[in-house]
């Protein structure tokens, strides 16, 4: 199947045709035609299916099709658990409806008066529950003409506690209108909201084309003074495609990005403090190969989009094996035996066996040869105390004979 199958207008084309993307994934064919068609949908995907463009193309497609106003009212609303996701969807939006000159917005700051100017006049309104409940409460914005309301990841939302703030954004939504729910697994909180929200809805359940059980899976054992040094090693010792690094902080990003490249390799950084103008540049060198490393916190990876990574390495341990698989879901699907290396210390035992223990399987352990895994930590320089009184004193000499020079003068 191509895309010319579902008869989208020459400026949605053009827009596909920018993406790089030749054909439909599996998701892509299920759902397009059922939005199309004007039906609610309840679709139960993982990351990397192409869920994002299965629904942003034949919104936009109705859009174009109904000759609606490209600057308002808001016709559509999407729902996101975060900033990161909401700015993926509201990227998607600009990127394949360019040629269209619908305009997208996204509200999704915590200041409701900043984010006023941002949203007005925009046809597509992507944003956060939390945010956006707060920007109706202070009556900013206007959501009576909704056509199209779309939750995107309810299982996240439910667990990060917006359950109540999603049914406030509901409240102001006109009663009819189509509605697109999406998530990863079945909550009894996503139950009820399914049950409440959709009207018969085609109802899709599409495995990730890149599941778990296809990747090697390998522990490298290494102590924590020398991760970075280990890392090093393991990133010239290893023939890939691009690597995506997970950390646990925006700290370390940032801190780890910075070491791999004053040790030559090509990488860039993605967390939550980014600049925008640096994050466009990261995913988008990350994503055209520029960059062949992307050092990223688990958040902020919802945002990327990289069709050539081949190895993810968890440079930090993750808390939860729904977390270890968000993280393995990021190789893409041509590289079904992908590798995912997973850096542990003596006291990441209990969390390794837990996670073995979850996936159904063990990991096999990797050693470098050339690698000194004995290395001392290095010791700070701290003076004994018989020197550090022999420098108080000469330190206490020279200020006296200075004031006395003063004094002469």
């Amino acid at each position: 199947m191509s895309f010319d199958s579902f008869g989208f207008d020459s400026r949605i084309s053009s827009g596909i045709r920018a993406s790089g993307q030749d054909t439909p994934t599996l998701i892509q064919e299920k759902i397009i035609p059922a939005v199309l068609a004007g039906r609610d949908v309840l679709g139960f995907t993982q990351a990397g299916t192409g869920k994002t463009a299965s629904f942003v193309l034949p919104i936009l497609q109705k859009l174009v099709k109904n000759g609606a106003e490209t600057r308002g009212p808001i016709r559509v609303l999407v729902l996101a658990p975060t900033r990161d996701i909401a700015l993926k969807i509201h990227d998607k939006f600009i990127s394949l409806g360019k040629q269209t000159g619908m305009r997208s917005g996204l509200a999704c700051s915590a200041d409701p008066a900043k984010q006023v100017k941002d949203i007005s006049r925009v046809s597509l309104l992507t944003g956060c529950p939390a945010e956006l409940s707060n920007m109706i409460g202070c009556g900013e914005v206007d959501l009576s003409q909704v056509e199209t309301l779309v939750i995107d990841e309810a299982d996240r939302m439910v667990d990060m506690g917006l359950f109540d703030n999603i049914k406030t954004v509901l409240a102001r939504l006109p009663s009819k209108r189509q509605n697109l729910m999406f998530s990863a697994t079945l909550h009894a909180e996503v139950g009820i909201l399914s049950s409440e929200l959709l009207n018969h809805p085609e109802i899709f359940q599409i495995a990730n084309t890149a599941p778990v059980e296809t990747v090697k899976h390998i522990c490298c054992p290494v102590p924590v003074h020398l991760k970075q040094e280990f890392l090093k090693a393991l990133l010239e010792d290893i023939e890939s495609e691009s690597i995506l690094i997970f950390v646990r902080t925006k700290r370390w990003a940032n801190r780890l990005a910075a070491r791999l490249i004053k040790y030559g390799f090509n990488a860039a950084e993605l967390h939550g403090d980014l600049a925008q103008s640096k994050r466009i540049r990261a995913l988008d060198g990350f994503k055209s190969g520029a960059f062949k490393i992307m050092v990223s916190t688990d958040r902020a990876a919802q945002s990327i989009e990289c069709s050539s990574i081949t190895h993810v390495i968890n440079y930090d341990i993750p808390d939860t094996i729904e977390i270890y698989r968000h993280r393995i879901e990021m190789i893409d699907e041509k590289f079904r035996k992908g590798v995912a290396f997973l850096f542990t210390a003596t006291e990441d035992v209990s969390k390794v066996e837990k996670i073995e223990t979850q996936l159904g399987g063990g990991f096999s352990v990797h050693h470098l040869d050339k690698f000194d895994y004995k290395a001392l930590k290095p010791l700070p320089i701290v003076p004994d105390e018989a020197l550090q009184k022999e420098l108080s004193k000469a330190g206490r000499k020279k200020k006296a004979e200075k004031l006395q020079s003063l004094k002469d003068k």
